[in-house]
């Protein structure tokens, strides 16, 4: 599936920066060769500034796969700080353990396998960053069941917000605005959390249309 932005911009948000280190560059590599999708550095970029500018302490992940994301999240965090990773698949989660391994970050990592919904009911608040990237129909029973964990001004994103493997952003923004249209369970999905999370009074939301999308959501 496309981006959210053209080629051209994107390259150019990987350019202004973050710069990357060597396990990153692994980190790539690893998924060009297996065809993984990540967010990549463009959004990784925006999930660490995210975090450092609420000085984010505890970070919970939904779906971490082998880990891309959270190690953007943990170079940010404080040497006591804690990022709760979360993965169906043992394989992919032993993997993102030897990269935190490798970058000795290991120590403020919680490396959790199994469904994220039953993980999150096991550690209490609260979470300044939560990140929603496990099945799109989920989002809404993910933000539900993470939402008493969280404090005032935590933020919860939420990738794929605009398109991904089974989710088109001309279905969502059609079921968005009310039309009945034909739409796939995920595109279904992040319509139902979108509109969630844009009714809400005590939720403010903006969308990042970097990579494949990231909605972007404060408590008040």
């Amino acid at each position: 599936m496309p981006d959210a932005v053209s080629p051209v911009v994107a390259d150019l948000a990987e350019l202004v920066g973050p710069g990357e280190d060597d396990i990153l560059a692994e980190m790539e590599t690893h998924a060009e060769l297996e065809s993984f999708p990540t967010v990549g550095p463009a959004v990784g970029g925006w999930l660490a500034l995210l975090a450092r500018a609420v000085d984010a302490e505890r970070v919970f992940e939904f779906g971490s796969g082998f880990g891309y994301s959270a190690y953007w999240f943990a170079r940010t965090l404080p040497a006591d700080g804690e990022i709760v990773l979360t993965e169906v698949d043992a394989d992919e989660l032993a993997l993102a353990r030897e990269y935190f391994e490798h970058a000795g970050l290991a120590d403020r990592a919680r490396f959790e396998h199994g469904d994220a919904l039953d993980t999150v009911e096991r550690y209490d608040g609260p979470f300044d960053v939560v990140l929603i990237d496990n099945e799109k129909q989920r989002y809404r029973a993910a933000f539900e069941a993470v939402e008493p964990k969280l404090r005032s001004g935590s933020l919860v994103l939420a990738d794929n917000a605009v398109t991904a493997g089974h989710v088109d952003r001309e279905a969502v923004r059609a079921l968005l605005a009310g039309e009945d249209v034909a739409a796939s369970n995920g595109s279904r999905g992040i319509a139902d959390y979108l509109s969630l999370v844009r009714e809400r009074s005590d939720v403010e939301t903006v969308l990042l249309p970097l990579g494949e999308g990231v909605a972007v959501s404060r408590l008040r």
